[in-house]
C-alpha cells in the first residue's frame, strides 16, 4: 500500500503533481490528480472507451462533493479557473492511499469521510463508494456533476446544441447530452435531485498548459444530488454507460476487488513491489471485441503499438500467470502479419494499418518464446506462431538479411531454430542455427566499431540468446552505465537492464539491481501513483516486472 500524508495531500503544488487511474480493461479510465484538480484533458471520472480499446470519449469530468455540517459548508472538490484554484477542497484532504483501489480520506467540520474509487473490468463503470466514518451528528452530502461528453483529445465549449435534458427516478440520473456519444446514467441511491442546468467556463487544465496546448475547457452540469448521512452509514453511487437499474455499487466493487486479489495472489513472489506492479500491468491488458485481448502501450491516449505489446507481453501475462490472455494476444498479432510485417500498431476499425517498425515482428519471437517456456503449450506454438515466425524469417532473408549486426535478428534466428527442433522441422533448425551463429560472429565484430551505450544494446544484453562473452559484455554494461544513468531518466530500459546486470555479473549483479529497484520504490509515489515514473507505460512496467520476478529471484532465475 502506497501512503501519502496530509504533509502532501495539503499541499497543491505536490497533490497536484501526482495523480491516479483505475481503467477497466476496454481502454477506458478514471483518473485526476490527488489533489482533485484537473490538469490535463485526459482526466475525468467516466472516459469510456466506446470501441475497445480505441475511441475513447470523456463522459463524466468530475462529481464535484460539499459536506453540509451545522450550517457549515466545506467543498472537498478542486478546479483551476483563470488566476484562482477554487474551491480548495484539498485542504481538508486528511491522506491518499493506492491498494487496490485509490482511497481518498476528507476531514471537514467534525466528519471523517472515505472515498473510494474503482472502474469495472470489462465494462465503462466507475464505482464513487463513500464510507461516512465519523460525524457529530447527520450530514448533507451534495454532488454535482459535470459533463465533457467529447473525445479525449479534444475540449469541450459551451453550445447551445447539447440536450438538457435530465430525467431522475428511483435514484438514477439519465443524461444524454449529444446523439455522437453514449448515454450516461449516475446511479445515487437515497437522493434527491435539484435540477440547475448551466455551463461553468474555463476550467483550466495546468499540465496541458505547460506543454503549449490549448487549456481551457466548458463543463456543463445538470443540477445537483444530495442526500443525509450520518455516521456509520455508506454511500455507493455508480456512473456507467448501461442502465444500473437493478444493480449494486457494493456487490459489483466486491466483484472487482476479488478479480483484483486474483491477480496479485497468481504472482510467483509475493511483496509489496511485485503486487503493485501487478496491479499497475493489469491496466494495460485490455479487451479487443468478442474473446480477444491487446496491450495498450500507456495510459492516456496511447493506442496499441505492435512493438511495445510485443516487448511488454511476458511481463504482463507470464510472469503473472496470465497465459490465456497471452494466447489470445500473440494469436491476434500472428493473424495481422502481411509479408511479415507486423502492423505499427491493430487497426481500427475502417483504418489502414501501416507497416513502419522494422522490429516489431523480431519481438514476437521473443515473446513466442518466452510464451513456450511459461506454458510449454507446444501445440498452440506448432499451429498459430510456427507459420508466422517462418514468414517473418523467409521474408527477412528475401531482403538480403538487413539487421545482419541486429541482436534481435539473431535472436529471432536462434529463436527459430529451437521451436523448429522442438515442434517444426530439424533439418531447417540445423540451418538456422548455422545462420544464426554467422550473425553472431558478425555482430561481435560490429559492435565495437559503433559508440557504445546506446538503447538497442541495452536490450542485445538482455534478449534470450546472449551475444557475447562475459568479458565483452561486462565491457559494453559498463559503457552503458556511463551513458545512461540507470534509475533515473531511463526507465524504459530499467527492466533490460536489470537482466543484463544478472547476466553479465551473476549474483553481484543481482545485489546491484535489488538496490536499484529499492531506490526506484520511492518514486512509485509519485508521478502516477503506484505505476512507474514518468508515465503509465505498457512495456517500462511489464519489463521492470519481468525482470523482477525472472531474474531477481533467487529460485526463479534461470540460466540464459
Amino acid at each position: 500500500m502506497i501512503q501519502i500524508d496530509r504533509e502532501i495531500t495539503q499541499d497543491f503544488e505536490r497533490a497536484s503533481g501526482l495523480e491516479w487511474l483505475e481503467t477497466n480493461g476496454l481502454g477506458g479510465w478514471a483518473g485526476t490528480t490527488v489533489a482533485g484538480v484537473h490538469s490535463r484533458r485526459h482526466h475525468g471520472l467516466l472516459v469510456a472507451a466506446t470501441q475497445p480499446p480505441g475511441r475513447r470519449t470523456v463522459l463524466l469530468s468530475r462529481l464535484d462533493e460539499t459536506l453540509h455540517v451545522e450550517g457549515d459548508s466545506f467543498e472537498l472538490s478542486c478546479n483551476q479557473f483563470p488566476g484562482i484554484v477554487i474551491p480548495r477542497g484539498y485542504e481538508h484532504l486528511a491522506s491518499f492511499r493506492k491498494d487496490l483501489f485509490p482511497v481518498f480520506e476528507f476531514e471537514a467540520g467534525g466528519v471523517r469521510l472515505r472515498k473510494t474509487v474503482a472502474a469495472v473490468d470489462g465494462e465503462n463503470t466507475t464505482l464513487v463508494l463513500y464510507d461516512a466514518l465519523e460525524s457529530p451528528g447527520p450530514f448533507i452530502l451534495s454532488l454535482r456533476p459535470f459533463l465533457a461528453a467529447r473525445d479525449e483529445h479534444e475540449l469541450a465549449t459551451a453550445n447551445p446544441g447539447i440536450n438538457q435534458e435530465a430525467p431522475f427516478m428511483d435514484g438514477i440520473l439519465r443524461l444524454h447530452p449529444y446523439p455522437e456519444v453514449p448515454e450516461l446514467f449516475v446511479q445515487v441511491p437515497g437522493a434527491e435531485f435539484r435540477p440547475n442546468p448551466q455551463w461553468w467556463y474555463r476550467f483550466e487544465y495546468e499540465r496541458d498548459r505547460r506543454r503549449g496546448f490549448d487549456f481551457q475547457e466548458d463543463l456543463w452540469t445538470p443540477g445537483v444530488l444530495g442526500l443525509q448521512l450520518a455516521a456509520g452509514d455508506r454511500l455507493g453511487i455508480v456512473i456507467s454507460t448501461r442502465s444500473p437499474e437493478g444493480r449494486d455499487a457494493f456487490a459489483l466493487f466486491d466483484k472487482e476487488r476479488k478479480r483484483r486479489e486474483k491477480i496479485v495472489k497468481a504472482l510467483p513472489v509475493q511483496d509489496d513491489l511485485a503486487r503493485d506492479l501487478a496491479l499497475a500491468a493489469d491496466g494495460f491488458v485490455v479487451r479487443r471485441g468478442p474473446n480477444q485481448r491487446t496491450v495498450l502501450a500507456g495510459y492516456p491516449g496511447l493506442g496499441v503499438r505492435s512493438r511495445d505489446a510485443m516487448i511488454a507481453l511476458p511481463g504482463l501475462c507470464l510472469v503473472t500467470g496470465r497465459f490465456e490472455d497471452a494466447k489470445k494476444i500473440l494469436r491476434a498479432f500472428a493473424r495481422s502479419l502481411h509479408k511479415g510485417l507486423l502492423p505499427d500498431r491493430l487497426p481500427e476499425k475502417g483504418e489502414i494499418p501501416e507497416y513502419t517498425s522494422a522490429d516489431a515482428s523480431l519481438w514476437l519471437f521473443v515473446a513466442a518464446w518466452k510464451y513456450l517456456q511459461a506454458t510449454g503449450d507446444e501445440a498452440f506454438v506448432r499451429e498459430t506462431l510456427l507459420p508466422a515466425l517462418r514468414k517473418v524469417v523467409h521474408t527477412c532473408a528475401r531482403g538480403g538479411e538487413q539487421a545482419e549486426t541486429d541482436a534481435l535478428w539473431y535472436n529471432a534466428l536462434a529463436i527459430l531454430a529451437e521451436i523448429e527442433t522442438r515442434v517444426g522441422d530439424p533439418e531447417e533448425a540445423k540451418r538456422l542455427s548455422q545462420q544464426s551463429k554467422r550473425v553472431q560472429k558478425r555482430f561481435q565484430e560490429a559492435v565495437w566499431n559503433e559508440e557504445a551505450g546506446n538503447d538497442a544494446q541495452v536490450f542485445a544484453l538482455s534478449l534470450p540468446f546472449p551475444l557475447l562473452p562475459k568479458p565483452k559484455a561486462a565491457k559494453l554494461l559498463a559503457a552503458i552505465e556511463e551513458k545512461l544513468a540507470p534509475g533515473s531518466a531511463w526507465t524504459p530500459l530499467l527492466g533490460p537492464y536489470l537482466t543484463a546486470l544478472v547476466r553479465v555479473h551473476g549474483a553481484a549483479g543481482r545485489k546491484k539491481a535489488l538496490a536499484v529497484l529499492e531506490n526506484l520504490k520511492p518514486r512509485l509515489a509519485e508521478a502516477v501513483v503506484g505505476s512507474l515514473p514518468e508515465s503509465a507505460q505498457a512495456w517500462s512496467v511489464a519489463e521492470v516486472l519481468r525482470a523482477y520476478v525472472e531474474d531477481l529471484q533467487p529460485r526463479s532465475r534461470k540460466a540464459p
